[in-house]
């Protein structure tokens, strides 16, 4: 068996690294891609490697024939006109080397698990192309697969038909070629589509030729969860470094990007928090076939958006403003309208305190193995002490801990004697046992505490945190009005917007996602209790704080689980309070994920 890599290309979209080199030349985490393949392929028992080279060819040769040392024999092959020309032609260069043996064919621009290629080589059929389902980062060339395992179809980018994604998997762009294969079929119709459509396409055309021939036969091996990326660009090539880095690395580069995981499609996030029920599939069938006219035109401005915020939550349109985020909200509310010193309970959501100088803190710190406190223990230690705010959030993040309604209007009053405004973060409310009565968003509530305000964080609640969409509701409408004058006239999206304008319809469906959530949470409760090294606090909210009492500090843990099972919790020693005690946040999410998490945590347990 031999190995032919196709190493050609400019790769102009990858700018600056590739001003001066091939793409093979790129480095992810300090090792060029060239480098590791020719490594993996050094374990197999090859008769050579051939290399296509093109655009900085000379330069990929000198580095090579310098600095490799493997076991392979290498051989060289030059497309000469790379810069008007594509892969088809680079593989046209090498048909004789092509059918001289059974060939591994790969591209150069990928970063691959170490066990593709003995998967590839050691699979029973000749014929082979490594495939991976399709994920929302791919791009290129898509294959459709039959009952038995059958490569029927190679759908190119411009048959690319996003109806159709559930039954596309991509090529990972290695395949397994046998001799026979490669003489009596793709070598003649390589040189017969060339000549008819010239030199300036991709070797998969003639694949996708071949494979509507009744005897060839294309087998397609899906590679499971073995980590692979093309890398095309610069964020490529920011995500194949995430993806591949040391183990000691991976979580700190996942934890700086704050968010975007869909990029990782392996990747199950128990660290942020949203409604793993809602929305309904209708619901996001309702936004999608509303996309092209929300995407071509212009959000309302706040006007219209607190109107529609007012009738999602049934409150005056003049006491709500609508931010893109809660956390909009919260730098305005921190940094523009807090000129006093606030009482923040640790540990917290520190979106909160990150925005306020430390001196004008007065923290307090729950004095119990649970980290709970009431509305009795706010009052009992802010008396007094000069306080001209007061930050409850409601459940409490990450604790969990819930004061009743009535409890925190008791304190409301408590604070209005006492000129101190309270604000009530009340992001995880409709997560508590009593969800339907919970919520401090009413007109009646609002007028009767006319300096208090409501934050709510509707991404966390209504499982939509793409959507960005949060508010703040309080009768003291002129630092409403100056709220609304400080964020941007077009500060929410129109996909969000529509979103406001149409939820009512499904209050039904959310009424239940929140009662199906309760329930999960009370099993996945359990669940986590049985695992021996953690101490699982009660919650009302979707997420449970459990400190890690031994086996692993809580970093190793989440490290652990990151890097062994492709789950993503919070280590909670960056939080004040915490800092040093082994504590994690662990989201709720679906059964099937929470049961997921249990198996690994359990895994862990036995080693």
């Amino acid at each position: 068996m031999q190995a032919i890599i196709l190493a050609a290309g400019m790769g102009r979209r990858l700018g600056e690294y590739t001003r001066d080199n091939t793409k093979c030349m790129v480095e992810v985490n300090g090792q060029k891609l060239i480098d590791r393949a020719l490594r993996q392929l050094g374990q197999l028992p090859l008769q050579r490697v051939v290399v296509v080279v093109g655009y900085q060819g000379q330069k990929l040769r000198d580095h090579l024939e310098q600095n490799y040392h493997g076991p392979l024999r290498l051989e060289f092959a030059v497309n000469p006109i790379y810069d008007r020309t594509n892969n088809i032609y680079s593989l046209w260069l090498v048909k004789q080397q092509l059918q001289a043996d059974d060939t591994l064919l790969i591209e150069s621009d990928l970063i691959f698990d170490d066990s593709l290629l003995p998967l590839v080589v050691g699979c029973e059929h000749r014929d082979v192309a490594l495939v991976a389902k399709y994920e929302p980062w791919m791009d290129g060339t898509m294959v459709r697969i039959d009952a038995d395992g059958n490569i029927v179809n190679f759908v190119p980018r411009k048959a690319f038909n996003y109806a159709e994604v559930d039954n596309y998997y991509k090529t990972v762009n290695i395949y397994k070629l046998s001799r026979e294969f490669l003489h009596d079929v793709y070598v003649p119709f390589l040189e017969a589509y060339s000549q008819v459509m010239g030199n300036n396409d991709y070797y998969e055309q003639v694949l996708r030729v071949v494979s509507t021939l009744d005897h060839v036969e294309i087998k397609a091996l899906d590679i499971g969860t073995r980590r692979w990326y093309e890398i095309d660009d610069a964020q490529d090539l920011d995500i194949a470094s995430t993806i591949f880095a040391p183990e000691g690395e991976r979580l700190a580069m996942i934890n700086r990007r704050y968010g975007g995981y869909w990029r990782f499609g392996r990747l199950l996030d128990f660290c942020y928090l949203v409604n793993p029920y809602f929305p309904p599939q209708r619901l996001r069938d309702e936004l999608r076939a509303n996309l092209d006219a929300l995407l071509t035109q212009y959000p309302s401005g706040m006007a219209v958006n607190s109107l529609l915020a007012g009738k999602y939550f049934g409150i005056k349109q003049d006491r709500v403003v609508v931010g893109n985020g809660a956390a909009e909200l919260i730098k305005s509310l921190m940094e523009h309208r807090c000129n006093c010193r606030v009482g923040v309970v640790y540990p917290t959501f520190e979106e909160y305190p990150h925005r306020l100088s430390p001196e004008s803190i007065e923290p307090f710190v729950p004095q119990n193995a649970d980290w709970s406190y009431s509305a009795d223990d706010l009052m009992a230690h802010y008396d007094g002490k000069g306080v001209g705010m007061l930050l409850l959030i409601n459940p409490d993040n990450p604790s969990g801990n819930f004061i009743a309604v009535a409890d925190v209007l008791r304190l409301a009053d408590w604070c209005d004697a006492r000129g101190i405004r309270l604000v009530v973060d009340e992001s995880f409310v409709d997560f508590t046992d009593d969800y339907a009565t919970n919520s401090l968003l009413r007109d009646d509530v609002l007028e009767a505490h006319p300096t208090m305000m409501v934050v709510k964080s509707i991404s966390k609640s209504y499982g939509v945190p793409g959507l960005r969409l949060g508010v703040l509701a309080s009768a003291d409408t002129t630092a409403i009005n100056e709220m609304k004058r400080d964020v941007a006239i077009w500060n929410i999206n129109s996909v969000a917007e529509f979103y406001l304008q149409v939820f009512n319809k499904y209050e039904s469906n959310y009424r239940d996602a929140c009662a199906k959530f309760v329930a999960e949470r009370r099993r996945f409760y359990n669940l986590l209790r049985q695992v021996g090294y953690l101490r699982v606090i009660p919650s009302q909210a979707n997420y449970l704080l459990c400190e890690v009492t031994s086996r692993y500090t809580s970093h190793e843990l989440t490290e652990l689980l990151l890097n062994r099972h492709d789950i993503l919790i919070k280590d909670c020693d960056n939080k004040t309070a915490l800092a040093g005690k082994n504590y994690v946040r662990i989201a709720i999410r679906g059964t099937q994920d929470n049961n997921r998490l249990i198996e690994a945590l359990k895994t862990l347990d036995r080693q």
